[in-house]
C-alpha cells in the first residue's frame, strides 16, 4: 500500500538518519538517493551531534554502559539510568545507519581504555547481561571488534524454553523474557548481516520461534497478553519490548533469510495497524525515564516520525506479501 503522500512528506522533512530509511524503504528511491543521504549522518542532525560527544578515550561519558561515577551519585537513586554511555551512543549511531568509517580507530580505544561495570571485565569480551552482550556483538561486528567469544556465548545461553532472560544469569530466573529475547535477536541478525557468518543462525531461529509460538504478544500457559508493554509504542526504545519492535525484526528477518510473513505475526500486526491514528501517523508513547544527550522524538502523545516509519514499512511489508 503507497504511504499517504502527505505523511511521506513529513517523514522525508527529517533528519539524516530517518530521511534515509524512508527513501529506501518507502519511497522507493534509488540506492544512490538514499545511499547519499545516509552519507549524511556523520556530518548532520543526531548523528553528528552525537559522534561530537565521544570522548578521547574512545568512549562516551567514560563508561560502559553507565557514565562514570554513576554509582553512588544522586542520579543513581532517580527513576530510568543514564542513556549517554558507550554502549547506548554506539547502538544508535549504529541503527542509524552511520557508516562505521566514521569511527576508525574507536574498536581499538574501546579495547585498550573501556571496561564494563560489572567486574571490570573487557569490552568486547561482553558480560553476563543478554541484552549487554547482544548490543555489543552487533556493534563489535560493525566496528570489525573481536567478538567471537560473544558469538559462542549466546547461544550458550539461551533458555530450556527456547528465549533469553538477563535475569536467569544471576539465577533469578529460569523462564525467557521478551525483552531479552528481542534484544538478542537483533543482535544476532545484525552480526550476520554484518559478516555473513551463520554461526548464530540456528539459536536465532530458535529464540524466534519462542516469540512466534506465543504471537509476539501472549502467555505460552494462558495465550492472554504478556503485559501492557507490548502495545505500548516509544522510541527510543532502548532495551524494550513491544510488538511494533518484534514486528520490525520479523521484517528484517523476512529480509535476510529470504522467507515470507509467518501468519503468527497476525495478531501483533493488527495491534500495530489499530494504533495507527486517522492522519496515517503513530504517537509518541511514555520516554523512557533517564538522562540523554538530546531530544531524538517527539514529546509523549505527539506525532513520531521514528514509531511512524516504522509501523508504516511494517505495514507495507506485511499486505504486500500477504
Amino acid at each position: 500500500m503507497a504511504t499517504d503522500p502527505r505523511v511521506l512528506s513529513w517523514l522525508l522533512d527529517s533528519d539524516p538518519a530517518i530521511r534515509w530509511q524512508v527513501q529506501r524503504d518507502l519511497a522507493g528511491a534509488p540506492p544512490e538517493t538514499w545511499e547519499a543521504t545516509r552519507v549524511k549522518v556523520a556530518t548532520e542532525g543526531y548523528g553528528a551531534r552525537l559522534l561530537s560527544k565521544q570522548d578521547a578515550d574512545g568512549q562516551w561519558s567514560g563508561g560502559a554502559f553507565f557514565p562514570a561515577g554513576f554509582f553512588g551519585s544522586a542520579e543513581a537513586t532517580t527513576p530510568g539510568q543514564p542513556w549517554t554511555a558507550t554502549t547506548w551512543a554506539l547502538k544508535d549511531l549504529r541503527e542509524w545507519g552511520l557508516d562505521a568509517k566514521a569511527l576508525a580507530g574507536t574498536a581499538d580505544k574501546l579495547a585498550a581504555n573501556c571496561r564494563w561495570e560489572f567486574d571490570d571485565l573487557p569490552y568486547w569480551g561482553g558480560e553476563i547481561d543478554v541484552c549487554i552482550n547482544s548490543y555489543t556483538l552487533a556493534t563489535g561486528a560493525w566496528l570489525g571488534a573481536d567478538v567471537s567469544a560473544l558469538v559462542v556465548w549466546l547461544p550458550a545461553h539461551r533458555l530450556g524454553d527456547g528465549g533469553w532472560n538477563c535475569e536467569a544469569e544471576e539465577g533469578h530466573s529460569t523462564r525467557s523474557s521478551f525483552h531479552s529475547t528481542l534484544n538478542a535477536l537483533r543482535g544476532q541478525l545484525a552480526y550476520e548481516r554484518l559478516t555473513g557468518d551463520t554461526a548464530v543462525r540456528e539459536a536465532r531461529h530458535a529464540g524466534e520461534e519462542y516469540l512466534l509460538e506465543r504471537h509476539l504478544m501472549n502467555r505460552a500457559t494462558t495465550g492472554e497478553p504478556v503485559g501492557d508493554f507490548v502495545t505500548q509504542f516509544v522510541y527510543p526504545n532502548r532495551h524494550r519490548y513491544s510488538a511494533l519492535a518484534a514486528l520490525d525484526h520479523f521484517r528484517e528477518v523476512a529480509t535476510v533469510d529470504g522467507t515470507p510473513p509467518d501468519p503468527r505475526l497476525t495478531e501483533a500486526v493488527e495491534v500495530v495497524r489499530a494504533a495507527r491514528q486517522s492522519d496515517g501517523r503513530w504517537r509518541q508513547g511514555i520516554p523512557l525515564a533517564g538522562r540523554t544527550w538530546f531530544d531524538l522524538d517527539a514529546p509523549k502523545g505527539e506525532p513520531s516520525r521514528w514509531l511512524t516509519l516504522t509501523g508504516t514499512r511494517v505495514l507495507d511489508w506485511w499486505d504486500t506479501a500477504s
